[in-house]
């Protein structure tokens, strides 16, 4: 078994020279121990004196290529290294089971799950930390899919009071399932009724930001108590269809940057990636993406998940995450029918008009009222602490 490691420094050109006048010979990194265990194998290696810790991190393509995909490489940091290789790869189709990712997630305040590693782990990760999300990938690599397991997981972990979830589907495909959830507060799916939404989004932007003020926090989840607020997340299906729509992408940008602090955050996703779209501050603020198959590297790039268009048509779901680093990942599958099961419990009996639940003009949106729904005919608006946010 050591052999094979002494070869993956060889082709890494992991090593330290020692030449004489008779010969000259190759000193690898010290291997402690080679084990078999149940379903691996693990080396354990420390690093000659001398020698850098990056060109491991910069070689470490040469590992795959020895040992496969399916390996995990830790490290202190200096000298010593644990390479386990798993003798199981990626599983072809996982189904989307609540007791089975329940416990992965109940920990994070907004859990987005990904799905399982070549580890046969679950993957998941909190969006208040890592905000906004990118799905890109073609027709039929399972991004839409993807999206829908996101959502009701959100929906499952989350209770309405903390999460508002505000969906646009432009193509009419989509979100139909999540209508009457008392967690959205609008499936939009007309240019017209997403305008309508940012309007309301922006507004709330500024209500937010003068809570901070007010308070002296850096984050919503600072507040006191009776000023809590819930969380928003905008998503937006093939968000691409807007990049005519200059004022719509300006509000999309502006909570991309500012919305970590504020609460709100974005789950984007696409079909084919626009260059002209995921520019300048959006891209760099969509810190999570998730890379189905994608056309060519070229695309891949765009998204950021460079490799995802070496993905196969037949491996449907495989998606490449780019959170901490580039990791491969199996998404769970949930199709229509079991949606809609897991859905049934959270849905209302009404239907609210976009026109009545969203305000164009939110007069009533004030800083005592922040984040909540918008007040009905009925009720009285309660006393500003600073006065009403003046329309633009």
């Amino acid at each position: 078994m050591q052999k094979k490691l002494v070869d993956c420094f060889d082709v890494a050109g992991l090593y330290l020279k020692y030449e004489s006048d008779k010969f000259t010979r190759k000193i690898y990194p010290k291997i402690h121990s080679a084990q078999k265990l149940d379903n691996r194998i693990e080396y354990v290696f420390t690093l000659l004196n001398g020698m850098d810790p990056r060109e491991v991190r910069k070689k470490e393509y040469a590992f795959f290529q020895i040992f496969g995909r399916t390996l995990k490489i830790e490290s202190d940091g200096i000298k010593k290294y644990v390479l386990t290789i798993y003798a199981e790869s990626l599983a072809k189709e996982i189904k989307w089971n609540w007791s089975d990712i329940v416990g992965t997630c109940q920990h994070f305040k907004l859990p987005i799950y990904c799905g399982k590693n070549e580890n046969n782990e679950h993957v998941a990760y909190d969006m208040v930390k890592n905000p906004h999300l990118l799905i890109a990938g073609e027709t039929g690599s399972g991004k839409s899919t993807q999206v829908r397991s996101v959502l009701t997981t959100l929906i499952k972990t989350t209770t309405s009071s903390h999460l508002h979830l505000y969906l646009a589907d432009l193509k009419r495909s989509e979100f139909h399932l999540f209508r009457r959830v008392e967690h959205v507060k609008a499936v939009c799916t007309k240019v017209s009724e997403l305008k309508r939404v940012l309007a309301y989004l922006k507004k709330e932007t500024e209500c937010r930001g003068d809570l901070l003020e007010k308070y002296e926090v850096t984050h919503v989840d600072d507040l006191p108590e009776h000023e809590r607020v819930p969380y928003i997340v905008l998503c937006i299906d093939e968000v691409a269809l807007l990049k005519k729509e200059k004022d719509a992408m300006e509000i999309i940008e502006d909570i991309s940057a500012i919305g970590r602090a504020l609460g709100m955050f974005l789950i984007l996703s696409m079909q084919r990636p626009d260059a002209k779209v995921l520019d300048g501050k959006l891209k760099v603020n969509l810190t999570v993406r998730m890379g189905f198959r994608c056309a060519d590297l070229t695309n891949s790039r765009i998204v950021g998940t460079p490799g995802s268009e070496k993905i196969e048509s037949s491996q449907g779901g495989r998606f490449l995450l780019k959170l901490e680093k580039l990791t491969e990942v199996q998404a769970p599958h949930l199709d229509d029918v079991n949606a809609k099961k897991e859905l049934e419990p959270y849905k209302r009996d009404d239907v609210v008009p976009i026109e009545e639940s969203i305000p164009l003009c939110p007069n009533n949106h004030t800083v005592s009222n922040c984040g909540r729904s918008p007040l009905t005919d009925e009720e009285e608006p309660p006393t500003p602490q600073f006065g009403l946010l003046e329309d633009e």
